[in-house]
């Protein structure tokens, strides 16, 4: 529609607000009440316009087809003048000495001219609470507009906060009405970032220097792909804020990408190559660490074959990083021995989504939760894993979506749910066969979409008559009636979707899993439809799916070309000069096999502490130590380090130019935001340098020009490069060609399978690898802690560390108090593989008998319990079933 701006005739769209119509125009007005996150509120009357006849708050006051808007009316003027005035009055005068790019009521004075209120205000001294290490509260500098305690309750879903007092005493405060660090905050900085008066800051902005540098670059901690604005000052970063209007979060960040940056100056940071002389690491240059790799990885590939060495990429590591890497071990050293971290959590999911839909990777972008009435997550913890992804739930299911959670601990999404599948760990694929026989049972289906778009329905059905819900309930330890309910909410939504994460994939049968889940949206119809939600698989890391889609795996090339087809190898090998060989590489596991076998002498690997984060971590440091040469990139003296020849200082993410795909598909630029420290350097030039020094070069002398040479050799990346993402922003892919937009919802004509259908998988339930027994009564589940991430090598190095400053055993308290274990007390924990030493902490978040830790800290050695067992089809490892046994400490007297 068109309305008339001071005489100018602007258009907006419908359902816009004249403040929308005064932004179109380009004119400032202030709004200390507003937050475009938020609904509209028209509380502060500083956005007060004369529209039509009438004075109104522009905010909350719908535009209407012609309407004439006059921005200097004398009365609307006067009168919004007042109310900032009268604000101003009851606070102090540094209240108006904060820069104005960090207050918006300092630019509001500005705006109405006024540089000191006429009012004789009350002198208030209400103090700070500057108990949490990243919310800092001011109490004299709150005007209690509320939009803090709106982000809190309607944007991340934590009803932290409130407003208490009475009028001009009213001051927002945690709802617990304790100190602000014992509070149900959860750090995702909402309140700060919205604060227009700096009331609520944070350790870099106390400090009112200038910003001298903002860019704006994507995080590098969970899949999701947040946006953020990195502010610098003095080549240190001042603060992190979320890009306001980013496609994937919004505007909205969690504790980690938000406030965790400090490990980028973390007094141990490596700066310079460290080379072991004498058994020891010792600082060395970049010339001998580069001479010295260039030459043993030479003599071990022409003394024992290329494939005597095997590199593990990153999934912290930039896609034309990963590029790099997969075309050094291919076209340099000869092999397809490469894998990446997926190979640990998301595997299943490559395979388990190729083989139903075509291709490896989740169905639809995060926006279309949206429109969803129904979500099944399954084996995903988001509010603490991925919480941006978390909250947008919670969003949804406070505005009425029905939610059913499969997860064997009681979550926070869990407590929210409609119902909650409470299933013994490693019986997914029979809840999920339960499930379908239920949607079967009862006509949830879409018949037309089965006729004609899928295969293996008859084949289904067949397997599906051996799982009613009794027999499912007896198998996953589950109510038949929450089965049925659950059922039933799926199958009767209009747009029901499925979020799904680690605890579907990380199991002896997660491809199983995976298909199996897929099923479910396969029968509703609700996959490659119009109006659908799709299939969401949460990545782990913050370039996992990229990592993937590089062909940093030891079978396929970038964009998940078979390694075995002739024409491919081809295509490749025209372009890079070098034969490509043709036999798959080994996967990680087989990697630390071989090396103990004596047929691996060699490991390089990027940006991953492996003898932390993999499985059955005895088994991976005698790996490590049974390889003649290892090479290792990373920030700190890791625990993988320790065991390396050759450690070469890596850059962070906040120090890379490049992209990252995040979990629904989305290419999104990586900025430079600081130098690294020292001689520190990003994995691309480092992988460039060591090729140089082996007498060889990998071309793409920038990652701009890698991510052109992926695409010209990638038909799914055809349309990608680093040119077309600054001027359109994100794009998915599939991508085919520059002049089409990315696809965002995939198979809404066909699916990229074969024949062209979605593919039913008939799976039986299997039980897991490990059973308890005797000997080993309980089943330890692992997974992660909301303020640290993975291994901890960043988060351990920022203040997140005093949130939570090490790791805890959550069990039941009737298995707490059978085997007398108060909470706080020390116990052993051993499994078949490995023993480790942890506080207890009873809590019913846990079945009786089943355990829960993260593996966040090296003192809590949880992965030296997980066992070796892995997926039948990926050897993704079994993280999520451990049979353990428990046992206090006993202390000498």
């Amino acid at each position: 529609m068109r309305v008339i701006v001071d005489g100018v005739p602007v258009d907006i769209p419908e359902n816009a607000t004249v403040l929308d119509a005064v932004r179109a125009f380009g004119r400032y007005l202030p709004t200390l009440c507003y937050d475009a996150r938020l609904p509209p509120r028209g509380s502060c009357r500083t956005c007060l316009v004369r529209a039509g006849s009438r004075i109104v708050a522009a905010c909350t006051t719908p535009a209407a087809e012609g309407i004439a808007v006059q921005l200097d009316d004398p009365t609307a003027h006067q009168a919004a003048s007042g109310a900032v005035e009268l604000m101003v009055s009851e606070l102090p005068a540094r209240a108006l000495e904060i820069p104005a790019e960090r207050s918006e009521l300092v630019r509001a004075c500005a705006h109405f001219g006024i540089a000191a209120s006429s009012f004789s205000g009350a002198e208030h001294d209400r103090g700070v609470d500057h108990s949490h290490p990243y919310v800092k509260l001011d109490r004299d500098l709150c005007i209690a507009c509320g939009r803090c305690v709106a982000m809190c309750a309607e944007v991340q879903g934590t009803f932290a906060l409130e407003l208490t007092g009475r009028g001009f005493d009213t001051v927002v405060a945690p709802g617990d009405g304790g100190a602000w660090v014992s509070s149900p905050c959860v750090g995702c900085g909402g309140c700060v970032d919205s604060c227009p008066t700096s009331a609520l800051s944070e350790p870099g902005l106390l400090d009112l220097r200038p910003v001298t540098a903002t860019t704006t670059t994507t995080c590098g901690y969970c899949g999701v792909g947040c946006t953020l604005d990195v502010h610098v000052r003095d080549d240190t970063i001042a603060a992190i804020t979320p890009t306001h209007g980013a496609p994937v979060n919004r505007g909205h960040a969690c504790i980690k990408g938000r406030f965790a940056h400090a490990f980028t100056r973390a007094e141990d940071r490596l700066t310079t190559p460290l080379v072991r002389h004498n058994g020891q690491l010792v600082e060395s240059t970049w010339a001998e660490a580069l001479g010295l790799v260039a030459r043993r990885l030479t003599d071990i590939r022409d003394q024992h074959g290329p494939d005597a060495i095997a590199m593990i990429s990153s999934a912290r590591a930039t896609n034309e990083e990963n590029y790099l890497a997969q075309k050094f071990i291919r076209t340099i050293i000869g092999t397809n021995s490469i894998d990446n971290c997926s190979r640990l959590c998301h595997a299943p999911s490559a395979a388990g989504l190729t083989a139903s839909f075509g291709l490896a990777g989740g169905t639809n972008p995060l926006d279309d939760l949206d429109h969803t009435d129904c979500i099944l997550l399954a084996g995903a913890n988001p509010t603490e894993a991925h919480p941006v992804v978390g909250a947008r739930i919670k969003q949804r299911v406070l505005a009425g979506a029905r939610l059913v959670v499969i997860d064997p601990r009681r979550t926070e999404l869990a407590a929210l749910a409609d119902v909650h599948l409470q299933a013994a760990p490693g019986s997914n694929v029979a809840v999920f066969n339960g499930l379908a026989h239920l949607l079967i049972e009862e006509d949830h289906l879409d018949h037309a979409f089965l006729d004609h778009r899928t295969t293996g329905f008859d084949d289904l059905a067949t397997l599906l008559a051996d799982y009613p819900p009794e027999t499912v309930a007896a198998i996953a330890d589950v109510r038949t009636a929450d089965l049925v309910a659950a059922a039933r909410l799926f199958g009767r939504a209009q747009h029901p979707a499925i979020v799904y994460g680690l605890g579907v994939t990380e199991h002896a049968h997660g491809t199983d899993g995976v298909r199996t889940l897929a099923n479910l949206a396969i029968l509703r119809g609700a996959v490659g439809t119009t109006g659908c939600c799709g299939i969401l698989p949460l990545r782990g890391q913050n370039n996992v799916q990229g990592a993937s889609d590089m062909g940093a795996l030891p079978d396929v090339l970038p964009g998940y070309q078979h390694i075995a087809a002739p024409a491919i190898r081809a295509r490749f090998e025209r372009a890079w000069g070098r034969p490509v060989p043709e036999h798959r590489g080994l996967r990680i596991p087989q990697m630390f096999d071989a090396a103990i076998s004596g047929d691996l002498r060699a490991l390089y690997v990027i940006g991953e502490d492996i003898a932390q984060s993999d499985p059955n971590s005895g088994h991976v440091r005698a790996a490590l130590d049974a390889c003649e040469f290892v090479v290792c990139h990373d920030m700190f003296r890791s625990r993988t380090a320790e065991h390396a020849d050759v450690v070469f200082p890596a850059a962070s993410f906040l120090e890379k130019d490049g992209t990252f795909v995040n979990f629904d598909r989305r290419f999104q630029r990586v900025r430079p935001a600081l130098a690294p420290p020292g001689q520190a350097s990003d994995d691309f030039k480092v992988l460039q340098q060591v090729a140089q020094a082996m007498g060889a070069g990998l071309g793409c002398p920038t990652p701009a020009a890698a991510l052109a040479e992926c695409a010209s050799l990638t038909p799914v990346f055809a349309g990608l490069s680093h040119q077309r993402l600054e001027a359109e922003g994100s794009l998915h892919w599939p991508c085919p060609a520059s002049d089409r937009p990315g696809e965002a919802v995939l198979y809404l004509d066909r699916f990229a399978t074969p024949d062209g259908k979605a593919a039913l998988a008939a799976r039986p339930y299997l039980p897991p690898g490990e059973q308890p027994g005797a000997d080993f009564p309980f089943l330890l589940i692992t997974g992660r802690r909301l303020v640290h991430y993975n291994t901890g090598s960043m988060t351990r190095r920022t203040a997140n560390l005093e949130l939570l400053p090490a790791e805890t055993l959550e069990i039941h308290p009737s298995d707490a108090a059978r085997l007398d274990i108060p909470g706080g007390t020390d116990v052993i924990i051993t499994s078949r593989w490995g023993q480790t030493t942890l506080t207890a902490h009873p809590t019913t978040d846990v079945a009786p008998g089943q355990v829960f830790a993260a593996f966040h800290f090296p003192t809590a050695s949880v992965n030296e319990l997980t066992s070796p067992h892995t997926d039948t089809a990926t050897d993704c490892p079994e993280y999520k079933v451990t049979a353990v046994h428990i046992q206090p400490v006993v202390r000498g007297s």
